[in-house]
């Protein structure tokens, strides 16, 4: 009788997936926008644990990784996915790709985290990088922990010498993170299926030429123009 009644739940399932599989895989990535969204919200909530806001006027690109997570015991490591953005021409910013962060480690550690992860790059340089292809933070460009707080230009590293300046965010607080040896790839899989292109590349998508995409690209886009001006 239960072995029936477990049949009977993975076929309902399954057609649940044939009937609808287009509709659910829209709603994936656009959660994910949602999700990347709500993390620019929680950008000024605090002012004084906040992205320093000279960092982001200045960025020529950001990453938004909601939801990485860690797992590990002994040997750690964490994957994401989130989007990238670049400024265009007029100081604007482009439409979101996706890319995925993935890394590693080793030490006695145990038990799983999820976390945000946002990154700030100070030149489009290391993004145009992301786009050709695999790209390791801390190999292919200089990474650090990023400043926080409105008055962080009184800080110590008040020059910004790295390229890319990493954050993480945790019950409300940001704080800057170390995010080296992690690798940031772009998501083409996710892209085609946001913007329903099949072979759209990161390039087509900076540049505009990706089509008609959902409203919520340009939500998300008035919103990190908001705080990211």
């Amino acid at each position: 009788m239960k072995e029936r009644a477990i049949r009977y739940c993975l076929l309902f399932l399954a057609m649940m997936v044939a009937f609808c599989p287009d509709s659910r895989a829209d709603s994936d990535e656009e959660s994910k926008l949602l999700d990347a969204i709500e993390v620019l919200h929680e950008i000024n909530r605090i002012p004084e644990n906040a992205i320093a806001p000279h960092l982001l006027k200045n960025a020529h690109g950001i990453a938004i990784v909601p939801g990485v997570i860690k797992l590990g015991f002994v040997v750690a490591g964490r994957h994401g996915q989130g989007v990238i953005c670049v400024r265009n021409a007029s100081g604007g910013w482009s439409n979101p790709s996706f890319v995925t962060l993935t890394g590693g480690s080793v030490g006695w550690q145990a038990g799983a985290q999820s976390t945000d992860v946002i990154l700030v790059f100070k030149s489009r340089k290391s993004v145009d990088a992301i786009a050709r292809g695999k790209f390791t933070l801390g190999a292919d460009a200089s990474v650090a922990a990023g400043p926080v707080g409105r008055h962080a230009e009184a800080g110590t590293d008040i020059q910004l010498k790295s390229e890319i300046y990493s954050y993480s965010r945790n019950r409300g607080l940001f704080a800057g993170v170390a995010l080296e040896g992690a690798a940031l790839q772009i998501d083409d899989a996710a892209n085609a299926a946001l913007y329903q292109q099949q072979y759209i590349t990161p390039n087509q998508i900076f540049d505009g030429a990706s089509g008609s995409p959902p409203q919520t690209v340009e939500d998300f886009k008035k919103v990190l123009s908001r705080y990211a001006p």
